[in-house]
């Protein structure tokens, strides 16, 4: 007898299928309110929020005579994250009174001279991007150029000092020794001027090209994850609110053992 009452007692504390469904069923409102609400926040929040796109400026570093970069494109990078874009960040908060809007993000592609500036906004921005990466890329140029003239007058030094070592061996007179030397400087004086006609200014490519698809995600997926998570929620506070009924039930009304 007492084996069955207490299987009873066990029994009567499972909670089945039914009771969650009729517990659901009586609480439905909660749900349909909680569904409705959030659902209509994301659909609120996919069309106030302005679509973003991505605002690209592509740099080619300067070059040597021999195809080599003037200045490593990582040190570019380098003096572009922790120096220029920092300094324009702060000027623009000290002018404005407020933090610049947007991040500036920069890259050198593998193997390449390219430096290339990302930033991802609203279209409303585009014309602050734009002054912004025309700025960088002209700090960019303005320093590559710097070595240029170095690098050229370098060359010119080299250049005039081997005129006078060819000008030299042509006052020795026409002998077999002094022609292949001079014909070796001559020559070496030639691969100079060569190098510094060869030297390539770094250029701007693009400046600010936006992006044809929006970033980020999708309006619509947006909705879709808020229905999910207004019937995840619903849910949940169906029954959370028939778990408040049921204590305040019990608190009012306590049954005596």
């Amino acid at each position: 007898m007492s084996n069955t009452l207490d299987n009873r007692r066990e029994y009567n504390d499972e909670i089945s299928l039914v009771d969650l469904a009729a517990t659901f069923v009586r609480r439905r409102r909660v749900f349909y309110v909680t569904f409705l609400v959030v659902t209509l926040l994301a659909v609120v929040y996919a069309l106030m929020t302005p679509a973003k796109y991505e605002y690209v400026s592509l740099l080619q570093l300067a070059e040597d005579g021999e195809g080599e970069y003037l200045e490593e494109p990582g040190a570019v990078v380098a003096t572009l994250e922790n120096r220029w874009i920092p300094e324009e960040a702060a000027t623009f908060t000290q002018i404005n009174e407020r933090r610049l809007p947007f991040k500036v993000k920069v890259y050198n592609p593998k193997d390449t001279g390219l430096i290339k500036l990302s930033t991802e906004t609203t279209e409303q921005q585009a014309t602050l991007v734009t002054e912004l990466h025309t700025s960088l890329i002209n700090s960019v140029i303005e320093r590559q150029q710097q070595l240029i003239e170095r690098s050229r007058k370098v060359l010119e030094s080299r250049i005039a000092s081997q005129g006078k070592v060819v000008e030299s061996l042509q006052a020795l007179g026409s002998s077999e020794n002094s022609a292949t030397a001079l014909a070796s400087a001559i020559q070496k004086q030639a691969e100079l001027e060569s190098d510094m006609e060869s030297l390539k200014p770094a250029q701007s490519l693009v400046t600010s090209r936006q992006s044809t698809d929006g970033k980020g995600p999708s309006k619509a997926l947006v909705v879709v994850l808020g229905a999910l998570l207004g019937v995840m929620g619903g849910v949940f506070l169906a029954f959370f609110s028939e778990f408040i009924v049921l204590v305040r039930d019990s608190l009012v009304n306590p049954q005596v053992e």
